[in-house]
């Protein structure tokens, strides 16, 4: 028996509970693992309270990201044995899996080697933030030398990696807060210019950023009225990447600036590269070749223990952090 972190009913952080079920052996294609840290993602509170991508099938689990240990493996699975330190990445659905858990059974294919000389607690804040900001920034979006990108809430843990991954290709970081809390934060973190919405001019200060040329690159996980305002700020030909909806209201198309700078918007998680082996391959290079530089180094906002479950997740929803949140599973 395990214990498992699951709701029966979706809404706040208070329907988490504690489950003891039995962890059974993998299957064919997965693993056992004994998890060590868990990394928070708001994509798991959107999938408790109902919000998510997808409906969660009650009870549901959550969780997609934790460092661990192989304990067993099923059929068919190679490259591993028991023993290997390992994080789980997300690329599976919640419905199916899920590491908010002592124990938990993964497919193989959401699981890759911790790298070298990285802590259990830095691996659970590692993948999610740099696999989903490379996907975009790099893979899709060719971000390079001069380039500029936009980062809204750039204190999360996707932003800081997208700050520190636009730094070590040369490009221009341009972080956004919407309030002046965290603005030096973000400076410290490697931000080649910080604006903050609620006092500043987003398009003028982008346009002084870049000398007039504005942004090619956008990479938002907040969605609402400010994506019309991004647009005005960005170069011809530019792409906005949307991959949240933190807005509460509707997000609008920016129809006259998309077609003045024949503007690309489009919607984006790291779900569509994570089963595909060779762009993986690409971006695990890329993350543990910067790790190994210093170019890129997780932030950790704050530590929980597992009992502290619904705390965290309080947390999380306060905006208060500046970087990952992870939990830690006693053993």
């Amino acid at each position: 028996m395990t214990r498992v972190v699951r709701f029966h009913r979706t809404g706040g952080p208070e329907v988490m509970q504690f489950d003891d079920l039995p962890v059974g052996d993998p299957g064919p294609g997965e693993m056992r693992v004994r998890v060590e840290a868990i990394g928070l993602n708001r994509a798991e509170a959107m999938f408790r309270s109902g919000a998510y991508l997808e409906t969660p099938r009650l009870p549901a689990r959550l969780g997609y990201e934790a460092s661990a240990t192989v304990e067993s493996l099923g059929d068919g699975v190679d490259g591993f044995a028991p023993g290997d330190l390992v994080s789980v990445i997300p690329a599976f659905s919640m419905n199916d899996y899920g590491v908010y858990a002592e124990t938990a059974i993964v497919p193989a294919y959401g699981v890759v080697r911790r790298p070298n000389g990285v802590s259990a607690i830095e691996s659970a804040a590692l993948w999610m933030a740099y696999l989903t900001a490379w996907g975009a920034l790099i893979d899709i979006g060719r971000l390079g030398e001069g380039d500029a990108v936009v980062i809204p809430a750039a204190s999360s843990s996707v932003g800081l990696a997208a700050i520190q991954i636009a730094n070590s290709v040369g490009a221009i970081s341009i972080a956004t807060t919407r309030t002046r809390d965290k603005a030096a934060a973000l400076e410290g973190a490697g931000a080649a210019h910080v604006i903050v919405t609620s006092e500043q001019d987003l398009p003028a200060e982008v346009n002084r950023a870049t000398g007039g040329k504005g942004a090619r690159l956008v990479f938002d996980p907040v969605g609402g009225p400010q994506v019309e305002r991004l647009a005005e700020a960005m170069s011809p030909h530019g792409v906005l990447f949307l991959y949240g909806a933190l807005a509460s209201g509707p997000t609008p198309f920016p129809v006259i600036a998309a077609m003045q700078k024949a503007l690309t918007l489009r919607g984006y998680t790291l779900f569509e590269f994570v089963r595909d082996k060779e762009r993986m391959a690409r971006a695990s290079a890329f993350i543990q070749d910067g790790l190994a530089g210093g170019r890129l180094k997780p932030i950790v906002a704050k530590t929980f223990t597992l009992d502290e479950i619904v705390d965290a997740h309080r947390y999380m929803e306060s905006n208060q952090q500046f970087g990952k949140i992870v939990v830690t599973v006693p053993h």
